[in-house]
């Protein structure tokens, strides 16, 4: 194996020295005692190194599994589900108040290493893989501290460490800004839609059903044969309604939905999404739905995300419950003004989260060639 990292930054030229976790790093250091209240970090905190959910609990009421405390600097690699790559960089941690973590992670302190050039090998691909073969369980992968720690990976001076480091945590920091965009592109988004119905359901109120404007078609003509999908998007898409949208891309040419734009509503969940491109879905639960005109399927669209369609029942529910629901129709000139509006505001939405997975991939190439 060579023994330095295919992009490096060029005056670096010291070799990298093969070595394991536990000789890097303390696994689960001895912790100080909890304190009466705390900030508990569970496996449903953290998604893709950003904190999401920052809980504070009593001692009194915490889990059994809330016992490593933490402090800046600290790493959190998650053992459940390892693939997920969940894993945090401690750097919040004031002396206000107490952090602690979950025992679903392994909390890692560096010896004398750069904390974050840990926790960004920790996410490389080469690194996870053999976090893989070496987890138990089916339905909830796992891996136990003690494999973890012997796991061997190579590793760079401490300068080079502090370079790379530095470097990627730049592009964290970016894709962390473009995340909020996103979100607060979505939150417009919604405001928006609210108030426009708003003051159409006080001004027009209820003179259509969603059975008026849309038509539908059962999907089992356009349900793809193979679950084996390629991540080679010049092939077609393979959808579902809900947060996933595209599960893959498919190589078979038949039963390829080519009729234009469409709503995909799932018949179970409700969720549902516009599409504007040649697809397959996965599921018969997908009902396709159609209007006379794109500005009427935008309109009608956007009223259905309105409804906040949700519920926990498993059966079918679009002709009985949707298909009778009210809706609200206006003027031809006034639809075609709020469809514009829309499809202008999903260009954009659609524009952000394009430059989110370009971040993305950008991010997954540099940890693939600035490690071993």
């Amino acid at each position: 194996m060579c023994d330095v990292p295919a992009l490096r930054f060029s005056e670096l030229t010291e070799e990298w020295k093969d070595t394991t976790l536990d000789n890097e790093c303390t696994i689960n250091p001895t912790s100080d005692k909890l304190k009466a209240e705390f900030v508990y970090i569970d496996l449903e905190s953290v998604e893709k190194g950003e904190l999401t959910k920052k809980q504070v609990i009593e001692k009194a009421n915490a889990p059994s599994r809330a016992q490593r405390v933490l402090q800046n600097g600290d790493v959190l690699f998650q053992c459940v589900r390892p693939y997920q790559k969940n894993n945090y960089l401690v750097k919040d941690v004031s002396p206000e108040i107490q952090w602690v973590a979950s025992t679903g992670y392994a909390q890692l302190r560096t010896k004398k290493n750069n904390p974050a050039f840990i926790y960004h090998l920790l996410n490389t691909s080469s690194f996870n893989k053999k976090v893989i073969v070496r987890c138990t369980g089916s339905s909830y992968p796992a891996i136990n501290s003690d494999d973890l720690s012997k796991i061997h990976f190579y590793i760079c001076g401490i300068e080079e460490q502090k370079r790379i480091a530095d470097f990627l945590s730049l592009l964290d920091e970016r894709i962390a800004t473009q995340n909020k965009i996103i979100e607060k592109l979505e939150t417009l988004i919604k405001g928006i839609r609210h108030n426009i119905f708003k003051q159409l359901r006080k001004d027009v109120g209820f003179n259509a059903t969603i059975g008026n404007i849309l038509s539908f078609e059962q999907p089992q003509r356009y349900i793809v044969s193979s679950a084996e999908y390629s991540s080679d998007c010049t092939f077609t898409p393979v959808l579902t309604a809900n947060k996933a949208f595209i599960l893959g891309y498919t190589t078979e040419t038949d039963g390829i939905y080519s009729k234009g734009d469409c709503i995909i509503i799932d018949d179970f969940t409700l969720d549902c999404k516009y599409v504007s491109f040649p697809f397959k879905v996965k599921s018969s639960a997908i009902k396709i739905l159609t209007a006379k005109n794109k500005f009427i399927l935008r309109y009608t669209y956007e009223y259905l995300k309105s409804l906040e369609l949700s519920t926990e029942e498993h059966k079918r529910h679009y002709i009985a419950e949707v298909q009778p629901h009210s809706c609200v129709l206006p003027d031809e000139n006034t639809l075609k003004t709020i469809a514009l509006v829309f499809e202008n505001l999903a260009c954009k939405l659609a524009d952000e989260q394009s430059l989110i997975l370009i971040l993305n991939k950008q991010k997954q190439y540099l940890l693939s060639k600035m490690f071993i």
